[in-house]
């Protein structure tokens, strides 16, 4: 049985994880705060998986040095000693952020070029080139860059859509294109780097694409809401949705090319009704 350090004790990935692999692997968690992992023993597992990180906070340039803090010093930290104690592998959680938004169909050849002012992509992108130093063929690297994480529990954007699904009596019925992961197919992923003992740089996503439209269809189905979908303003998103911030984030194309090497334990829409709690 192999043996998995997680860092960052309140992390929602990697509590679900833990609780998703508990019974494959040997995993401790440990928090990152108070340089309590600096006290392990690294040399007992053959797999980091490093969670810590800083996200859902408000950006302004007074937490900007704490998001590099966070998100690249203490990930190249944490990798360093794990290479000095001879772990085999270190997985990074970084994120699609590190892309930002102007191309919209991303693939492996794809390069990253995070967002003016963001940063989170922007430190998640410093971290995987510092990371990326570490690197060799005793000490494997697995950047994981997911898209929009969803499952019960979880935060940011996809709570804040099912709350917009609750309220809105009319939503809009247009096409676009998004890539997102349930918490348990990322969680088998994360199996899957472990047992092939992986390296590189990877793009997980669910099998299918996901519709904004779709999303709030089936959110408001859940809470036994109907919604009116329609056509009417899809002119006026079509114009308006790379200059307006919000549309962009509801109705933009955002998504990972298809790969054909997906394999959903769960899919799109019974995750999301694992997600919500009525």
């Amino acid at each position: 049985m192999k043996k998995i350090l997680i860092i960052g004790e309140n992390s929602y990935i990697g509590s679900s994880f833990e609780a998703f692999a508990k019974d494959k692997y040997d995993i401790q968690v440990v928090s990152s705060r108070d340089d309590v992992w600096k006290s392990v023993d690294f040399t007992a597992y053959d797999s980091v998986l490093h969670c810590a990180g800083i996200v859902h906070v408000k950006q302004n340039r007074k937490v900007e040095s704490l998001y590099y803090k966070i998100n690249c010093d203490l990930a190249v930290a944490v990798a360093d000693k794990a290479k000095r104690e001879n772990v085999k592998q270190f997985i990074f959680l970084s994120s699609m952020a590190v892309y930002g938004t102007a191309v919209t169909e991303i693939d492996k050849d794809t390069l990253p070029k995070p967002n003016k002012g963001d940063f989170y992509g922007n430190s998640k992108c410093k971290a995987e080139q510092e990371l990326q130093k570490l690197a060799d063929d005793n000490f494997k690297l697995c950047i994981v860059r997911p898209p929009m994480v969803y499952g019960k529990g979880c935060k940011g954007n996809f709570p804040r859509l099912v709350k917009l699904a609750k309220m809105t009596p009319i939503f809009p019925d247009y096409p676009n294109k998004r890539s997102m992961i349930y918490i348990d197919n990322l969680c088998k992923f994360f199996c899957e780097l472990v047992d092939n003992n992986s390296n590189g740089i990877f793009l997980p996503q669910n099998k299918e694409y996901v519709r904004t439209t779709e999303l709030v269809r089936c959110v408001a189905e859940r809470y036994g809401k109907r919604i009116v979908m329609t056509k009417l303003f899809n002119p006026l998103i079509r114009v308006l949705v790379k200059r307006v911030s919000v549309l962009e984030k509801l109705f933009g194309d955002l998504c990972y090319k298809q790969e054909g090497n997906t394999n959903d334990v769960v899919g799109f829409e019974e995750g999301v009704k694992k997600s919500i709690d009525l």
